[in-house]
């Protein structure tokens, strides 16, 4: 049972990771067009609570750090899960 649960959550931390990269990477494509496009809408919709938890740790910086933030906070997450299932 406990290998499922940290299966399945590794798998949403993968996804918001993936999400955080795919929004980073529209980001330096689309420019100031961003907000009109529906994927990056989707990825914002996906990744909002992540953020929004990184932002209150962190108050005051900028969008930026909240992102990279968001996805090394997300990356070691994901590390420390591979390693929880693994002696599990």
């Amino acid at each position: 049972m406990s290998f499922f649960v940290i299966s399945a959550l590794r798998a949403v931390v993968e996804m918001l990771g993936c999400c955080l990269i795919g929004q980073a990477t529209l980001h330096v494509l689309a420019g100031q067009r961003r907000a009109s496009n529906p994927i990056y809408q989707l990825f914002d919709l996906i990744t909002t609570p992540p953020r929004r938890l990184v932002a209150f740790i962190l108050p005051g910086a900028t969008n930026r750090t909240i992102g990279l933030a968001s996805f090394v906070i997300l990356l070691l997450l994901w590390l420390g899960l591979a390693l929880a299932r693994k002696f599990i």
